[in-house]
């Protein structure tokens, strides 16, 4: 546990003082945390903040990239401040929990969740899910690729958008290269290094095809959506499709949540984000996919059990140092 906020120190100050400190019980557990958060802090600032409104426990955010934090975390091993870690990834929470820095989940906690997007050790649990798509200029690409593995072929040079840095893009080339090997996956990354325009933020990528800079480019669905939202569905130039039945560039991935150091706090933060208020959150503002209850997802998403989408374990995404060493050595990162 964190020594956490001047106010919680003060109340405790104030509470000696008054003859009234409390025994060493639960109620007396510091009411603020430290949360990594590999998320846009314009997507889940808001909801932290109602979180803060509703429970009264403050909360400290530290953005940054989930593969970056998942680094620091395991750079500071158990002195780490985080209590804790919102990726926006399975992979990145992998990474962490391997080496043993998340506590494992409570039943009450853990069950919440569909296996399939939870870790099979308990040490993490999804809260939105999120697809990769293919967003694309239909006036310059009129037949959608069968395979993510086709964006290798010269026919594709100069013509798609990737961002190398994402941790859904390498989430992505890990899945790649647990369903098709390292071999395949670097003649996929050399074929690619050769072929793409690369940038920082799926958001860049999806203007890149919306200004025509790149017929195409592989991002995840909701910033379509969200953009959409923002502009009207009927102005955007691109659309987004998927490639062939149980294609890799068709992942279903997980934005997740593990606890680094355990406390009521931290409990009742991930609580919050699997409650009907998290995931109605996650639905209609993210436009991200719910996890838990009877909360649907947005009308104008394909229902999960429609995706085309591979067979593949996100607890087998944890291998995240090994896909950066691949990205690397293709020259992308």
């Amino acid at each position: 546990m964190n020594i956490k906020t001047p106010i919680a120190v003060s109340l405790l100050s104030l509470l000696a003082l008054t003859g009234c400190a409390p025994a060493e019980t639960e109620s007396t557990e510091a009411q603020s945390i430290v949360v990594y958060a590999g998320r846009s802090e314009e997507l889940v600032q808001p909801l932290l903040d109602q979180f803060t409104q509703e429970t009264g426990i403050e909360v400290e955010v530290r953005y940054a990239g989930s593969a970056e934090l998942a680094a620091q975390i395991l750079e500071e091993g158990e002195n780490s401040p985080a209590d804790v870690f919102f990726a926006q990834d399975a992979g990145a929470l992998g990474a962490v929990a391997k080496a043993g820095l998340l506590v494992e989940l409570p039943a009450e906690i853990y069950d919440l969740v569909p296996a399939a997007f939870s870790a099979a050790d308990k040490k993490w649990v999804g809260v939105s899910g999120r697809v990769r798509v293919l967003s694309y200029n239909p006036e310059k690409v009129t037949e959608l690729p069968a395979s993510v593995f086709d964006l290798a072929d010269p026919s594709w040079a100069g013509r798609i958008g990737i961002a190398p840095t994402n941790a859904s893009f390498q989430a992505f080339v890990t899945a790649m290269r647990v369903l098709h090997g390292d071999e395949a996956t670097s003649q996929w990354l050399a074929g690619i290094k050769a072929n793409a325009v690369i940038f920082e933020k799926n958001t860049a990528i999806l203007e890149a095809v919306e200004t025509g800079e790149v017929d195409a480019g592989l991002i995840n669905h909701y910033y379509w959506f969200a953009r959409a939202k923002e502009m009207g569905a009927e102005n955007m130039k691109s659309k987004i499709g998927q490639f062939g039945s149980q294609d890799v560039g068709n992942l279903i991935n997980a934005a997740g949540v593990g606890i680094v150091e355990d406390s009521s706090a931290a409990q009742e933060f991930v609580k919050y984000l699997l409650s009907e208020t998290g995931q109605r959150y996650f639905a209609e503002e993210t436009r991200e996919y719910p996890l838990v209850g009877d909360v649907a997802p947005a009308d104008d998403l394909t229902p999960l059990s429609e995706i085309p989408s591979p067979q593949i374990d996100l607890s087998d995404l944890d291998a995240l140092e090994q896909t950066l060493e691949l990205i690397r050595a293709a020259g992308l990162l």
